[in-house]
């Protein structure tokens, strides 16, 4: 398509009150196309989605669509996962957030907003009133912000999902993180997978899930840091946990002593229904020590383990 193609697209959608979401995923609209739909999205009343992955959406492109933010009523998904944009663009879509009040999913996944963009986005957040799920995958954000979001968690009351994959967070960026938590009391789902997060991270975290009443999905995959002891904090979190329903630990190094841990917290714990164990080395014994604890546990539902993947 490119900005030409988005320029035809972007006079229809002036006019154009009926079509409610709209894919243009990899069609490199760039800087000038973005320019061209952020214009339609100051006058457009009908569409909800707009998707925009792949589209070599920069600062500049971000700018255009922060700015009709400012003034869109109507829009309540963008998605801008795999472009160009970098921390100035982030502290615009920032900017944009602190007033507009229909948007509730932002994508931005894999950009390069760094510590200092998703500090911009942390601040926002803080007087966000709409926003329900924020995903920051692969932005490599760090131990830094992680503290900036930890601070939004304290005050907002609206972000339910967050999502932080990938995003170089270790044990000091989690113990922020999960101070935040013993205080949210909107979060429901927060995914963490592939951060450097070791024993003391998983350490704040349980402490955190024996506080927090309203988080019911963490996502620790590959957190291989962990290991067993990373998995005996958690469980002991679990024997006094009543909300938290899903939980990847999915290759965090568990071994048998830490699988021993987990199927005793199962015996007491009345909520959890999903665990992930895959790639772990449990082996015979730990998946014997979960045979023995599903006797007695009448919730769960689904673990799913292989006995090694090494």
């Amino acid at each position: 398509m490119y900005a030409d193609g988005a320029q035809h697209l972007g006079n229809a959608l002036q006019h154009n009150m009926t079509l409610a979401t709209l894919n243009l995923k990899s069609n490199y609209i760039g800087a000038v196309g973005a320019q061209h739909m952020s214009d339609a999205l100051r006058h457009n009343t009908g569409l909800t989605t707009l998707y925009l992955e792949s589209n070599a959406i920069d600062d500049i492109a971000a700018q255009h669509f922060a700015n009709a933010l400012q003034h869109n009523t109507t829009l309540t998904t963008l998605d801008l996962h795999f472009n160009q944009i970098e921390h100035v663009g982030a502290q615009h879509l920032g900017d944009a957030l602190r007033h507009n009040t229909t948007l509730i999913t932002l994508n931005l996944e894999s950009n390069h907003i760094g510590p200092v963009g998703a500090q911009h986005l942390s601040d926002a957040l803080q007087h966000n009133k709409t926003l329900t799920t924020l995903n920051l995958r692969t932005n490599k954000i760090g131990d830094v912000t992680a503290r900036h979001l930890a601070d939004a968690l304290r005050y907002n009351t609206t972000l339910t999902t967050l999502e932080l994959q990938f995003n170089k967070i270790g044990d000091i960026g989690v113990q922020h993180l999960a101070d935040a938590l013993q205080r949210n009391a909107t979060l429901t789902t927060l995914d963490l997978q592939s951060n450097p997060i070791g024993e003391i991270g998983a350490q704040h975290l349980a402490h955190a899930l024996q506080h927090n009443t309203t988080l019911t999905t963490l996502v620790l995959q590959n957190s291989y840091q962990m290991g067993d002891v990373g998995a005996q904090h958690l469980a002991h979190a679990l024997q006094h946990n009543k909300t938290l329903t899903i939980l990847n630990l999915g290759n965090i190094r568990c071994e048998v002593v830490g699988a021993q841990h987990l199927a005793d917290a199962l015996r007491c714990n009345t909520t959890l229904t999903t665990l992930d164990l895959w790639c772990n080395d449990i082996g015979y014994v730990g998946g014997q020590h979960f045979s023995d604890a599903l006797q007695h546990n009448r919730v769960i539902v689904t673990i799913s383990s292989t006995v090694s993947c090494h």
